[in-house]
């Protein structure tokens, strides 16, 4: 498994200072690394465009200074380079002082006694942000504020230099906060908990991290919460081994009108290496489990009573997960809850109509029933049900995450763009793969069947929930791919499923 932490924003000052220590370098000399480090990949995704404008905006502080140097090396490549510093103090840092003193001698340095000029940034010309860096906790206000507010209704390409101006690092913004809104973002090092936050997506647009060389050691001694999935793979599969090695799983799923969410559920089980998979399904729908997924055995119920699961022998199972499609009438409830009492010692998933039972007054009371490491995979709005409340910003949301994962001490998958998986220590996992064409029907359905089957081939449930996770929207961007963003189904996910 590959993971960046995500480190707050004193330890990232911490790592700087260390890198600087232990190099026995100057700061301004990881200054020009790190604007090295952005112009070489500005020329790989720009090379081509060395006629047009680049319009560079400083700000006074250490993100100014790696602005003013990214602008200086980038006119010594041959770019067209306007350089624009905001005076809105009395001096500047230290190294951007340095870096003022560079370019003022290839090129002239405009001030906000210019303003006038911004209205001339065509459309297809770009706009480099270093107004202001990770160290912002306070709302922009001044000429900074009229320049941003500015700079955003222009059509012109954005890209921000490690964070976007105004953009608090590891809290949340005030509403009305003016903060810059770059169509990339280029982060140094490591990524920010701000861009993993759907609140922030304006503010944060396309993001990529560039290594500058800072300390390794630091990093991987540093203690955090927050990590970003970059690679998760499955096991090798041995050459003797048989349907029996990968285990049972048991699916609950579907009713009167859901039978697709119960399909869908098995189908990508049994595309996620299953052994075997029994599905239990209300009576009505022992034929068209047969015969949409002939590789999954069947058990029915009839749809008045649950009784059944007396009848199982839950021992034969590795895994067992419950609730796509099975509805919320108060069979469903009791089916639910005679679940939890039979699987004490499993590995289980709970999605969907369970996860929504679970959140009634009545449901909140089985929490204490579920397994330990059981994994719950709800939407936000699931999530809220759970908890019996909202939150005001993503920030608090992640907050109670972690707390709901530690109190039950569950695994639980806060589904959407960069999925947060919360885990019973504490630590928070945010998902590298997947896009805005898997926000369709019966897409977290698919997810469900992916984590049940890992469940039953002896993934632990962490190694589960991430690697369910990241194949699920790994596949998901083979499909958009294929097909695209809009046109992408729950179906298409399974069908692109490579492991």
């Amino acid at each position: 498994m590959k993971t960046l932490k995500i480190l707050s924003a004193s330890q990232t000052k911490a790592l700087d200072a260390f890198t600087i220590e232990q190099e026995g370098i100057a700061s301004v000399d990881l200054m020009e690394r790190a604007s090295v480090a952005f112009v070489n990949w500005f020329m790989q995704e720009y090379f081509a465009v060395q006629q047009l404008s680049i319009h560079v905006f400083c700000g006074l502080g250490n993100n100014g200074g790696d602005g003013l140097a990214i602008a200086r090396l980038l006119r010594q490549k041959g770019f067209k380079v306007h350089v624009f510093v905001v005076e809105y103090a009395k001096q500047k840092s230290v190294d951007c002082e340095i870096n003022f003193g560079k370019i003022q001698e290839i090129t002239s340095i405009q001030t906000e006694s210019d303003l006038a000029f911004l209205k001339n940034i065509k459309p297809n010309e770009i706009i480099i942000d270093a107004l202001l860096g990770a160290g912002v906790n306070r709302s922009v206000t001044g000429i900074l504020k009229t320049i941003i507010e500015q700079i955003n209704v222009l059509k012109a390409t954005k890209i921000s230099i490690d964070i976007a101006s105004g953009l608090y690092m590891d809290s949340a913004n005030l509403p009305e906060d003016v903060i810059l809104k770059p169509d990339k973002t280029i982060t140094f090092q490591l990524p920010k908990l701000a861009m993993m936050l759907p609140q922030n997506q304006a503010f944060v647009g396309d993001w990529q991290v560039i290594d500058i060389g800072l300390n390794q050691q630091f990093i991987q001694e540093t203690k955090v919460e927050n990590y970003y999935l970059t690679e998760i793979l499955p096991e090798v599969r041995q050459n003797f081994s048989h349907k029996g090695t990968y285990g049972h799983s048991l699916l609950i799923a579907g009713s009167r009108g859901m039978m697709g969410a119960a399909i869908l559920s098995a189908k990508a089980c049994l595309r996620s290496g299953v052994g075997k998979l029994t599905c239990l399904v209300p009576d009505f729908a022992y034929d068209i489990l047969q015969i949409s997924v002939p590789e999954a055995m069947t058990l029915t119920y009839p749809e008045s009573t649950h009784e059944v699961l007396s009848e199982i022998e839950i021992d034969n199972f590795q895994s067992i997960a419950i609730g796509p499609g099975i509805g919320t009438k108060p069979e469903a409830f009791e089916l639910l809850k005679s679940t939890l009492l039979m699987a004490k010692n499993k590995a289980v998933v709970i999605d969907a109509d369970a996860l929504n039972l679970l959140g009634t007054e009545k449901g909140r009371a089985l929490l204490t029933l579920l397994p330990k490491n059981t994994i719950l995979t709800p939407h936000p709005k699931e999530f809220q049900k759970l908890i019996g409340h909202t939150w005001k910003d993503d920030f608090e949301k992640l907050n109670l995450l972690r707390a709901f994962a530690e109190k039950y001490e569950v695994i639980v998958v806060l589904k959407g763009y960069q999925s947060a998986i919360a885990m019973p220590d504490g630590d928070i996992f945010f998902n590298s793969t997947g896009n805005a064409g898997m926000a369709t029907a019966g897409s977290g359905d698919v997810l469900t069947g992916i984590i049940v089957a890992l469940l039953a081939q002896g993934y632990s449930a962490k190694e589960a929930a991430l690697l369910g996770v990241y194949q699920h929207g790994k596949a998901g961007d083979f499909a958009a791919g294929n097909r695209g963003k809009m046109a992408l189904i729950a179906s298409d996910i399974i069908e692109n499923l490579r492991w």
